[in-house]
């Protein structure tokens, strides 16, 4: 079974910054995208960003411009660079790894979440 450790949220002032990673227990270059959720209160699970095996990076519209999402496929690390931080973004961010269909485990796995707090 996968394990996604999300760690390094926390408290930040809007305008600030935070680089949460998620680590993996296994090569993230064994799935096909890893991503970054967020819930934000009352409102349903949004996608922030992802990055696929290849490398390629989207972003939502809104984290463009502000956030980045990278990795360290050595460490089998995810980041998810905040900037520019808003009250507006406070919510616990989830890490996902797509794996895709297969006969040998589940296609997704979840992390546990980390809560992200910005102060106005």
């Amino acid at each position: 079974q996968v394990q996604l450790v999300e760690s390094g949220g926390g408290l930040a002032q809007s305008g600030g910054s935070l680089r949460p990673p998620c680590t993996a227990s296994r090569s993230i270059l064994s799935f096909v995208v890893m991503s970054w959720y967020r819930q934000i209160q009352g409102k349903q699970r949004e996608l922030v960003a992802n990055i696929t095996v290849n490398g390629h990076r989207e972003h939502a519209d809104s984290a463009k411009g502000r956030f980045i999402i990278s990795r360290d496929y050595v460490a089998n690390v995810v980041y998810l660079l905040m900037n520019s931080l808003k009250p507006e973004d406070t919510g616990i961010y989830y890490c996902d790894a797509f794996r895709g269909r297969n006969n040998f485990e589940p296609s997704e796995f979840w992390g546990q979440g980390t809560q992200v707090t910005v102060s106005s």
